[in-house]
């Protein structure tokens, strides 16, 4: 069984430092990079899937040459067997449509067809959910989207999964559908590994890629549009209907209150501190003894 894993690499909001063109596009090459968080629940449904039935996990991601950190973390989570790196000028600023067009045509290229390809719900800075069910309606793949747990029929070639629907209450939908198939892992999914056996599989997956996992590179292959057969002209800023008017940056707030510095050393200054925090909890400053050895 063959399955490929989508992931990508989204701004690291955290770090601030978030950089944008005059146009309003993410220049992602100078943006700090991590791995979509929703991603992860595709990549652990993929490990699910081969420790139980076996087979081989690729993992594929489109992007700058600095999305190559996150398809060597992809590799350490899912113990994949090799990745692809999809990374040209003439894709950048893709939308949602312009980059399913993109990994379709890669999915398209590898060796052999998937039997199964895992995307993630949606990404941290879109956000639209798009990217999966666009790249499925390419590939023209049975489509199960929400996918909480999920198991294969080896032998009848079926996936039976139970997807979350969401409505005026929360329901579980148990759907099944035949392979190939195109799966979007909901972050309700949890992994779950139920004999010995399946553990003791991991365990093994596990101490091979550590092996492996260092040097990365050498089982990643990188392809540009031409290496995947693609126009340039259906694919990144000119193959994307999706127009950015505009984009406003989002200023710090101005910080209201003042701090005041104090020296531990200075006794009257740290009764007064603790007059103030004694007074904000409702307790008796009168009952602490500060000395300037506390």
């Amino acid at each position: 069984m063959h399955m490929v894993v989508l992931t990508k690499g989204v701004p690291d909001f955290r770090e601030g430092q978030v950089s944008f063109d005059e146009n309003g596009h993410l220049e992602r090459g100078k943006t700090p990079t991590v791995m979509n968080p929703n991603d992860k629940f595709a990549l652990e449904a993929a490990l699910q899937t081969r420790v139980r039935h076996g087979g081989n996990v690729s993992v594929m991601s489109m992007g700058p040459p600095g999305y190559k950190e996150v398809l060597q973390e992809a590799m350490e989570s899912v113990y994949a067997d090799d990745l692809y790196l999809i990374s040209d000028r003439e894709m950048a600023a893709a939308d949602t449509w312009a980059t399913a067009i993109t990994l379709s045509a890669a999915i398209e290229n590898l060796d052999e067809m998937p039997d199964i390809v895992f995307s993630g719900f949606k990404t941290a800075d879109g956000e639209t959910g798009h990217t999966g069910p666009q790249t499925n309606w390419c590939l023209d793949m049975p489509l199960v989207t929400h996918v909480i747990s999920l198991d294969i029929d080896e032998e009848e070639r079926v996936l039976r999964a139970k997807r979350l629907v969401e409505g005026d209450i929360e329901e579980i939908e148990t759907v099944e559908t035949s392979l190939p198939a195109f799966v979007v892992a909901d972050p309700e999914f949890v992994p779950s590994y139920r004999s010995a056996g399946e553990r003791l599989t991991l365990k093994d997956l596990r101490a091979e890629t550590q092996q492996r996992a260092p040097d990365f590179e050498d089982y990643l292959t990188v392809w540009d549009h031409t290496g995947i057969n693609v126009d340039p002209d259906y694919i990144g800023l000119d193959g994307s209907p999706t127009i950015v008017s505009s984009v406003d940056p989002i200023p710090k707030a101005p910080a209201e209150r003042e701090a005041t510095m104090v020296d531990p050393a200075d006794t009257e200054s740290m009764t007064a501190v603790l007059e103030a925090m004694q007074s904000a909890v409702g307790g008796d400053a009168s009952a602490a003894e500060v000395t300037g050895d506390d």
